[in-house]
């Protein structure tokens, strides 16, 4: 559950996101949440979403962030059904940093999707949901994140890194452009999906550009030996690929450009760019501290 909240003082509005502690527990997420709290706490970048505070109380955990209230990119792309390049470069250039960022101080990501990308009051991103996120010196192997965007190494059990986030980041260039994913199953057969996402099986669009084609082509590769991102250059052979040429990364990084959509917010408290769901029913109240021992650090 997420609620809009408001500081008295200051008059800032947060999302706050409303855990509960025994379905936490039930679950088998306790580690989970302590890892996305602890994320959320060390990040500050323009294009992430951070954690401003948390507490908790006999039943929940509280995690407020800031309110981005121009909605998610998912649903002004599902208006639009597909962007024109120049609109998804916009876009994939601040993915493309936040990514870098992450990596940086050794995390991965692990759930990119349009979903997961609200838009600012100016236009611009903020990635968000840092559920999946997890600090890894070397690599892992937990299986996690959405199917379509999922790389070839995660559904075969194999451990990976980095190289994870530049497959899905490979998805959503494709996505943005084409309007629809390269794997997604027609019929909804997810096995035979991830048969064509091991085989690196997909069909390309013949309005792509060259260059852009050629940077999917290099993301989408099943062998980690040839996906860009994993290479000896690393990032760089992303951000130095021709399809970014003209992108003035530290313009970007300061919003010095108009957004190519700007969203309708009336005022602060504006909720009206996200989907409606029924007002959550009031909080239990327990008399006793529930799994005090599990959650000393919230």
């Amino acid at each position: 559950v997420q609620i809009l909240v408001k500081n008295r003082q200051t008059g800032n509005y947060y999302a706050v996101k409303i855990l509960i502690k025994d379905q936490i527990v039930k679950t088998k997420q306790v580690t989970h949440v302590h890892t996305e709290k602890r994320v959320l706490s060390s990040i500050r970048f323009p294009f992430l979403i951070h954690l401003e505070f948390s507490s908790k109380d006999f039943d929940y955990l509280y995690l407020g962030l800031p309110f981005i209230n121009g909605g998610e990119l998912f649903t002004y792309h599902r208006k639009v059904r597909k962007f024109n390049e120049k609109q998804a470069r916009f876009y994939a250039s601040q993915v493309y940093m936040g990514l870098e960022y992450l990596h940086g101080m050794s995390l991965l990501y692990r759930d990119l999707k349009p979903e997961n990308i609200l838009i600012d009051s100016k236009g611009y991103i903020k990635i968000t949901d840092f559920g999946f996120a997890k600090k890894v010196e070397t690599r892992t192997m937990t299986l996690c994140g959405t199917p379509e965007y999922l790389a070839p190494e995660i559904i075969q059990s194999k451990p990976y890194g980095t190289s994870v986030d530049w497959w899905s980041y490979g998805i959503l260039l494709y996505e943005l452009v084409a309007g629809n994913s390269p794997f997604s199953p027609h019929n909804k057969d997810v096995m035979m999906m991830y048969t064509k996402i091991c085989d690196g099986e997909y069909k390309m669009p013949t309005f792509f550009s060259a260059p852009l084609k050629d940077l999917i082509d290099n993301l989408l590769q099943v062998d980690l030996s040839k996906r860009f991102g994993n290479l000896v250059n690393g990032n760089k052979d992303i951000k130095n690929h021709a399809w970014f040429k003209n992108v003035d990364w530290y313009g970007l990084l300061n919003q010095d450009f108009a957004a190519p959509f700007i969203p309708r917010v009336t005022n602060m408290e504006d909720v009206s760019n996200f989907d409606r769901f029924p007002d959550p029913k009031p909080l239990h109240r327990s008399k006793t501290n529930r799994h005090a021992d599990l959650f000393v650090d919230f």
